[in-house]
């Protein structure tokens, strides 16, 4: 479906807040936006259309570039937009992030999806973020401690749990925040680098070599990388296993708990609204994640010989058949 189509099809029922004025608005105002995912991502057009409000080809020009996690096109596309000299660029994803703010140290940056803006060097700090850029993060570290809680209420036989984890990304800050954690349900943790996909596939298969093992899947672009492997070994393996978003539930994972992008995109519509009138991305906070969901996949709980509790049932945003 094409990206005018389905926005029409949504009829604005996530429009920007600056929809209400966009009438009075004669300058046309020229937004960049770099995407890691790829455009045949189903969960992308979601996100562009909650961001949309304006209307595109009256009093607003978008360039969007598709980066598909390549870092090579990321850097291009991201000069590429700052050439377009426009009025503020939207990035989504950490490689966007620091992409754009190479390119650029002026043009007004929001970003999305960011596991950890201060540790990659995007900002000075969260609440001030100083120079160029500001945005909302993907996670905020208590989020790590509720995975733990789900996979023991959905699986309460797991005493063992391997945590996939990235060393580049988040992954130090939420192995830590579920270890912390992990004595208040009686539960032993592990880590599993997920650098590459020989290494996931040799440290799962040793974790599984004990019984009442679970998986804990945190957010980072090497675990995105290789989801289909990652769901492939917890099948295989019958391991109960909770995912940082719902991509991973909708490709067959068992349960996620994570950030509902949509809602980070209709924020940051509103961060991109109040650079347009005038305010500076250093005086903005970054935001971490204010609406979370949780994802249940009915079919991979029987297939698994999981009974999901109905109590789990009756607090998911969505239960997949």
């Amino acid at each position: 479906m094409k990206r005018r189509s389905f926005i029409t099809l949504l009829g604005g029922a996530a429009a920007w807040p600056l929809a209400a004025r966009a009438q009075q608005v004669e300058q046309v105002r020229r937004i960049g936006m770099l995407f890691g995912q790829t455009p045949n991502d189903p969960a992308v057009l979601p996100r562009i259309a909650a961001f949309l409000g304006w209307t595109e080809g009256r009093n607003l020009r978008i360039d969007t570039r598709w980066s598909s996690d390549n870092a090579d096109d990321t850097r291009k596309y991201a000069a590429e937009l700052v050439g377009f000299v426009p009025d503020v660029i939207l990035s989504s994803g950490t490689i966007a992030a620091v992409a754009v703010q190479e390119a650029t140290r002026t043009v007004p940056i929001v970003f999305t999806l960011v596991g950890d803006p201060v540790g990659g060097g995007i900002v000075d700090s969260l609440a001030g973020p100083g120079g160029n850029a500001t945005g909302f993060m993907t996670f905020e570290y208590g989020m790590s401690g509720k995975w733990l809680e789900l996979l023991k209420e959905i699986a309460p036989s797991v005493k063992r749990v391997g945590v996939l984890r990235d060393l580049l990304s988040t992954g130090v800050g939420q192995f830590g925040a579920i270890q912390n954690a992990a004595p208040s349900f009686g539960i032993e943790v592990s880590p599993i680098n997920v650098r590459d996909a020989g290494e996931i596939e040799r440290t799962v298969a040793a974790f599984v070599r004990w019984p009442n093992g679970g998986l804990i899947v945190t957010g980072s672009r090497s675990a995105a990388v290789h989801r289909a492997l990652i769901i492939t070994l917890a099948a295989r393996h019958k391991l109960p296993a909770v995912f940082s978003n719902r991509q991973y539930v909708t490709d067959g994972g068992l349960i996620s708990y994570g950030t509902e992008y949509i809602d980070q995109y209709r924020h940051a519509a509103g961060y991109v609204d109040r650079i347009l009138r005038g305010e500076k991305p250093a005086d903005l906070p970054v935001q971490a994640p204010t609406k979370l969901e949780l994802v249940i996949n009915v079919k991979t709980s029987k297939a698994l010989g999981i009974d999901v509790p109905p109590s789990l049932l009756g607090r998911a945003g969505e239960v997949m058949e």
